[in-house]
């Protein structure tokens, strides 16, 4: 029997429940019939003379209305609220940009679309080629890039059943795709100085409708890309009372792109030096220890930019780190080098929605 709060969500909007049949392209673009959708894509970049950089542009969707059936024939009515954040982090440079935009829909200010083969907010955008093929375009003061994003790997759909679990109650879940290695170049402009570069991004797409548990309050989020060709997402849910949740998970991405579920069993994160926002107040480990025994994996993850936090204006756009790091350590007593991204919710204000 379903719970309270699938009951209730039901009558207006789907629920992420095992047995959802993906299908592509279409899952990569809007689900209007879930509450909440984002797309993040994350990555690290080099200049051929080894200059380093990590951006983040990401787009989200939140409903804004109580009965998505009833029709509306003003274009202006706020049906969803398209938020967006970019950042740059110039790694050598020892400077981290950011800034955020809200929209509508409204005329096609902000929107993700099938036929277009698009996700954008304003001049912001993801632009499909093909299957395999994206093109990023972001503009902000001070800087923008322009991107071009191959894949090597079809899609990895994340959890168990086509559902990332993120609590008990049914629905309390995402249906979770990841790109976990895209071959990018392009161009970064900083200050009106012109960079090409070439390195891997991440892509992030999850559409789901219900929340975290009241006692659940953020989450620590990996992204590694191994140089042996292989990737590792980790999302360890956090308690109250600091403690990890059990339904933390994790995915195993082989060279081939065959995905393994990792339970919250099978791998430990433990933290270690703590960088201290000026803006938030915020307590961020920037320095952990990962191991996943069933893979006879052990790395020291660190960034080198410890600034890296996005400060939100309020609860519509909290405040979270989000930043480039790298991991050495050993892989079934090979050396392993990765570099990839870290995002930590909840020691900021409140936590934005579940993962």
């Amino acid at each position: 029997m379903k719970s309270r709060l699938a009951a209730a969500l039901l009558a207006v909007y789907h629920l992420a429940l095992p047995g959802y049949r993906y299908d592509f392209p279409r899952d990569h673009f809007n689900h209007p019939d879930f509450q909440t959708e984002w797309w993040y894509y994350t990555g690290n970049l080099n200049t051929a003379d080894g200059r380093r950089f990590g951006y983040e542009l990401t787009f989200f969707r939140q409903s804004a209305a109580d009965d998505r059936s009833a029709p509306s024939a003003n274009v202006w009515d706020v049906r969803d609220v398209w938020m967006a954040h970019l950042a740059l982090s110039d790694i050598d440079g020892h400077q981290f940009l950011h800034t955020e935009r809200l929209n509508r829909a409204g005329v096609g200010l902000a929107g993700a679309d099938l036929e277009q083969r698009r996700v954008w907010n304003g001049n912001w955008r993801a632009q499909w080629q093909d299957l395999n093929s994206q093109h990023l375009d972001a503009v902000a003061a001070g800087f923008f890039f322009k991107l071009d994003l191959k894949s090597q790997k079809p899609p990895v759909i994340h959890g168990k059943n086509g559902v990332s679990q993120k609590a008990l109650s049914p629905g309390r879940a995402s249906h979770y795709i990841s790109l976990t290695r895209l071959v990018t170049t392009g161009e970064i402009n900083l200050a009106g100085q012109r960079f090409q570069v070439e390195g891997l991004s991440w892509m992030d797409h999850e559409f789901f409708t219900a929340q975290l548990e009241p006692e659940q309050t953020g989450w620590n989020w990996f992204s590694l890309q191994l140089t042996d060709g292989s990737e590792v997402m980790l999302l360890h849910l956090r308690r109250k009372d600091g403690s990890p949740d059990p339904y933390s998970s994790g995915t195993y991405i082989d060279p081939m792109g065959r995905s393994r579920f990792l339970s919250a069993a099978e791998f430990s994160l433990q933290p270690g030096k703590i960088w201290t926002s000026p803006d938030t107040g915020g307590h961020y480990p920037v320095e952990w220890t990962v191991r996943i025994p069933s893979l006879g994996l052990e790395a020291a993850v660190a960034t080198k930019l410890v600034k890296q936090e996005i400060a939100g204006k309020g609860t519509l756009i909290p405040s979270y780190w989000e930043g480039a790091i790298d991991a050495i350590g050993v892989k079934q007593g090979n050396s392993l080098f990765a570099s990839g991204y870290l995002e930590m919710t909840g020691y900021a204000g409140a936590p934005p929605l579940a993962r």
